[in-house]
């Protein structure tokens, strides 16, 4: 075992925990470590990604059904147009260019950073 396996190994740790914990995606952390830390291309990156987080998807999926905090249509409607947007995504992000992969995934980073700042400092409501 290398410690590129080691730092894979914590990016995962690190990924799962936050996915439990606040629902993010672990393709938020896994897409930078890979490019940034392990220099792949985003094109890997991203693929590589999107196989890790099955995994990480279902313990936690099943753990919060289990836990009674799903509600099953419309989690079965999101999960059915997920998988077709994924197809259509992979087969887009094969075509294109890394570099602008890389800005895309970027833009998306810095848009989604600003809009849960912005919840952060909005006073909650409650919620059911």
């Amino acid at each position: 075992m290398s410690w590129g396996d080691v730092l894979l190994i914590a990016g995962g740790l690190g990924a799962g925990f936050l996915s439990g914990t606040i629902g993010i995606g672990g393709g938020l952390l896994f897409v930078p470590t890979m490019t940034v830390g392990f220099r792949l291309s985003q094109a890997v990156a991203q693929g590589t990604s999107l196989v890790a987080i099955v995994p990480t998807a279902i313990v936690g999926g099943f753990t919060h059904l289990r836990e009674g905090n799903v509600l099953i249509r419309p989690a079965l409607w999101m999960g059915g147009g997920g998988v077709v947007g994924a197809v259509i995504g992979a087969l887009v992000a094969v075509e294109v260019p890394g570099p602008i992969l890389a800005r895309v995934w970027g833009a998306f980073l810095v848009v989604s950073a600003y809009r849960l700042g912005i919840q952060a400092i909005r006073p909650s409501s409650p919620t059911r």
